[in-house]
């Protein structure tokens, strides 16, 4: 009668069990990346239909070229010193390529239109918006060399927003 049910593997328990165990599948999972390639992605959601607040937030890991994760944030969660802030702008996922004479940029928009996207390039920085309806997106790209904005392409299809921007010379 005074023993304690231990919990099972997953079924969220926060103890300092649950923890290390959460970190041994993080490293299984990085282990498993830097040898096969690809991605691990989370997300998540929270919401307050009261008050109309909602937290969207996310992470992504992969391997660079050099064999080091990169890890990049996504969402309209922030931390402001020792509080998280939910903003009103959602930040998307964003991959920058480098390529031999552009550099593209593949931005993940859902919910918006074609005419709903932005973008303006100052100096190696990149500054990108869309809205549409409830649906309000904001990041800060910065570009790993000099561009040609003026002669940027773009495209848009199925809540993918790509941006080809030509190397400055």
């Amino acid at each position: 009668m005074g023993r304690k049910r231990q919990s099972e593997p997953g079924s969220g328990d926060v103890g300092l069990g649950g923890i290390i165990r959460g970190l041994g599948g993080f490293v299984d999972v990085l282990s498993k990346l830097a040898e096969q390639g690809g991605e691990f992605r989370r997300t998540g959601e929270l919401g307050d239909d009261k008050k109309g607040v909602k937290a969207v937030y996310g992470f992504s890991v992969r391997v660079g070229g050099d064999g080091k994760p990169l890890i990049e944030q996504f969402g309209n969660v922030k931390r402001d010193g020792q509080e998280a802030v939910v903003e009103e702008a959602r930040e998307p996922m964003v991959d920058v390529f480098d390529e031999a004479d552009h550099i593209l940029l593949v931005v993940e928009l859902p919910g918006v239109a074609e005419g709903d996207i932005h973008f303006e390039v100052k100096g190696d920085v990149l500054n990108l918006s869309a809205t549409r309806g409830e649906r309000k997106y904001r990041k800060e790209v910065l570009l790993p060399s000099p561009v040609t904005a003026q002669a940027a392409t773009s495209s848009y299809r199925n809540g993918v927003f790509e941006i080809k921007l030509p190397k400055a010379r």
